[in-house]
């Protein structure tokens, strides 16, 4: 069960393991961008083709945050120097 979440989640954000922070980022950026549920407010006079449009956009977006904070578990840490100056 694990396996195949981690997998749709991999999927939806358009990677392969290992992730990085700044592919992660990147891609949930653009997801929520295309998503965003308030962009779909031009799209129709209709109001029910708007809310049918309006809740799918929500969902994705829950989908789109449950997934990020998955990934993010498995992101690769940065490698920080602990207060050490490089110069």
């Amino acid at each position: 069960m694990a396996d195949d979440t981690l997998a749709k989640a991999l999927e939806l954000f358009t990677l392969t393991l290992p992730v990085t922070r700044e592919q992660l980022d990147q891609n949930h950026a653009q997801l929520l961008h295309t998503w965003n549920p308030h962009r779909f407010a031009n799209l129709t006079n209709n109001p029910k083709k708007y809310m049918q449009a309006y809740k799918k956009a929500e969902e994705m977006t829950r989908l789109i945050e449950t997934s990020y904070a998955l990934l993010s578990a498995l992101v690769i840490p940065n490698k920080v120097s602990g207060g050490q100056s490089s110069s």
